[in-house]
């Protein structure tokens, strides 16, 4: 039986990270897995964690099982970073997932039994793995223009063209903030005429919002996921731990649904049921670490300094490149840098000029040219800055 399966196409970055492993030049530079590293190339345990892990270690007495959707704590903690203090906890159902892919993944499935005939529309271009999924469970999506390949910035106007062929029911996904993979984000006065244009079109809104605290701030950046959960009147949010916490390998997201609070009980029903149909009951450890510090002021804040940290030092590793572009170019044109936020930006190298730097430089970029900031350190900007020059980008 099994020889009638076919190989698989393999994925790109993992393909990226094995080259970068067998390489064994020194001074080699990793910019394709999408991981925050510090200045010294390690990916480290937050303060906050470490204390509320040690916390859960001395006070946990089971190991036994949770509540199929997760713990209702959890979800109180995950509303309140995302939306905010005051949400509409009547109309709110939640359920625990692994990982911001599982709460995707868990969007789909839900805006799948609610409406089978449901296109998903995805920003051009996404992250590739939410195509992926898309595939495999069959669903029907089609692109929306958003990056200015010539400007390194969204091209608004093309969005909203292209988003004039929704159709009721239909599904659209939005990037929170923190684009991946352009690192381009929408303006408030954007997020505004989406909401009306989602309202006018009964389109329904499903917001990844996987890098919250990376770009401008908390709040900052679910400003989007608020202002459209306030104007609509059903949005489903898909938020991810693992960056923000640094908390990678526990596997923990959360997705966050908005419906009229008649319908509350029978969504919340569900998100239930699809955990059940799928992994049953999501892994506890990673949420109930986020719990304990999201609900203690003194972790909280130690964790909000930490995510400050993290979020400054990206930013002045994106001016730092900036500033060396500049110097080396005697030109702007890589000022958009400076500009996006997040983990990626989209350079505007072609697959040559990627190769290039690997080649002759030990860069590790994917592709399509998506680069992750937070790879860099101080020493490696002024060696990325030559070798995109020399490779003529």
């Amino acid at each position: 039986m099994l020889n009638a399966l076919k190989p698989q196409a393999p994925d790109k970055i993992l393909a990226l990270m094995g080259m970068f492993r067998d390489d064994p030049r020194p001074g080699k530079i990793d910019l394709g897995v999408g991981v925050y590293k510090d200045a010294q190339g390690l990916t480290p345990v937050m303060r906050a964690v470490r204390a509320a892990e040690k916390r859960i270690w001395d006070n946990e007495t089971t190991k036994t099982y949770t509540a199929l959707a997760g713990e209702p704590a959890f979800h109180a903690a995950m509303a309140d970073l995302v939306l905010g203090s005051d949400y509409p906890k009547d109309r709110l159902s939640a359920l625990q997932t692994v990982g911001g892919t599982g709460a995707c993944r868990m969007g789909f499935e839900l805006a799948r039994l609610a409406n089978p005939g449901a296109t998903v529309w995805t920003s051009d271009p996404t992250w590739p793995n939410h195509l992926s999924i898309l595939d495999y469970l069959g669903m029907a999506h089609r692109p929306y223009r958003y990056f200015d390949a010539a400007t390194r910035s969204v091209d608004f106007q093309a969005m909203l063209a292209d988003l004039q062929g929704l159709k009721p029911g239909d599904v659209v996904l939005l990037h929170g903030c923190c684009h991946n993979p352009t690192g381009a984000n929408l303006t408030t006065d954007q997020w505004l005429a989406i909401a009306d244009l989602l309202a006018a079109k009964g389109a329904l809104p499903l917001i990844d919002l996987a890098y919250q605290g990376f770009g401008d701030g908390l709040a900052e950046d679910a400003a989007g996921a608020r202002l459209i959960a306030s104007r609509l009147p059903e949005v489903f949010i898909a938020a991810s731990c693992s960056k923000n916490f640094g908390i990678y390998r526990e596997r923990t997201g959360c997705l966050l649904v908005l419906s009229d609070a008649t319908d509350r009980a029978v969504t919340q029903g569900t998100l239930a049921w699809l955990n059940r149909q799928t992994y049953s009951f999501a892994p506890d450890h990673g949420a109930r670490v986020v719990t304990t510090i999201l609900t203690d002021p003194a972790l909280r804040a130690e964790w909000e300094a930490e995510l400050e940290q993290v979020r400054s030092g990206m930013l002045a590793l994106r001016r730092q490149l900036a500033d060396e572009l500049r110097l080396l170019t005697n030109s702007d044109r890589f000022d958009f840098l400076a500009r996006h936020r997040g983990m990626f930006s989209r350079l505007g190298a072609t697959p040559e000029q990627v190769e290039q730097m690997r080649r002759d430089s030990a860069i590790y970029i994917v592709g399509d040219s998506r680069m992750n900031i937070a790879g860099l350190n101080n020493q490696s900007v002024p060696v990325l800055a030559r070798a995109i020059v020399a490779a003529g980008v």
